[in-house]
């Protein structure tokens, strides 16, 4: 949301307490990613469950106001603080193809899904 002479507001409905600002929209967003990955870092290391995102169709419902710009930010949970470690796991074959499926599908690595997945649960 912008309101003349100020910058744009974002703030992440997921996420409660997680907000950026930006003096153009592109800055917006961009801020937004850093405010998520630092909020996310802030409740794994809390060990507070990472919420699933709320589909945008149900968003419009709650939020109705009109001066609202909705966007979708991705976000990379590899970039956290916390290092990554290369392991090994066994899969079933066919569930592999699934997780690659969507990953794919979601734009994501079959990593980040997955550490998507873990950091939600």
């Amino acid at each position: 949301m912008r309101y003349p002479g100020s910058d744009y507001g974002v703030t992440v409905p997921d996420l409660p307490c997680c907000f950026s600002a930006g003096e153009t929209l592109e800055e917006a967003l961009e801020n937004a990613q850093e405010a998520v990955l630092t909020h996310t870092e802030g409740m794994m290391k809390d060990s507070n469950p990472i919420p699933s995102p709320t589909a945008l169709e149900r968003l419009r419902e709650q939020v109705t106001d009109m001066d609202v710009i909705w966007a979708v930010v991705s976000v990379d949970l590899a970039k956290l603080s916390e290092r990554a470690k290369r392991v090994n796991i066994t899969i079933p074959e066919k569930l592999l193809g699934k997780i690659d499926s969507f990953a794919e599908k979601e734009g994501q690595s079959r990593s980040e899904l997955l550490v998507s997945a873990a950091g939600r649960r």
